[in-house]
């Protein structure tokens, strides 16, 4: 995984996620997804060229579906983009790399 994409967890995601003063976009995902699997290196990709301007993590939907649930999460992969933990913007299913990079448009 690239350094600059975050593990999340319950346990980190308030200071991951909802304290940060960036934007950050989640990936949430599983290990038996294979459309989840598609997405992956596109999102390590853009975690290194969007270092410090966006906080990138993956959360596993199987290990934190408390997480996933309290966003309404019920298809992956899903991207979500959020500001100070509110949802600014967000992508359901596999996607070619220049749709995620317009989420940060005007968001960043």
């Amino acid at each position: 995984m690239a350094e600059n994409l975050v593990e999340l967890t319950v346990q980190n995601w308030d200071d991951e996620v909802t304290k940060s003063d960036i934007p950050v976009l989640v990936d949430f995902w599983a290990e038996w997804c294979g459309p989840c699997h598609a997405v992956a290196p596109i999102v390590a990709q853009l975690s290194v060229e969007y270092e410090g301007r966006v906080k990138f993590g993956r959360l596993d939907v199987d290990d934190h579906g408390e997480i996933a649930g309290r966003y309404g999460i019920q298809s992956i992969p899903t991207l979500l983009l959020l500001k100070g933990g509110d949802v600014a913007d967000r992508i359901i299913g596999a996607v070619p790399r220049v749709v995620i990079e317009k989420l940060f448009e005007g968001n960043i």
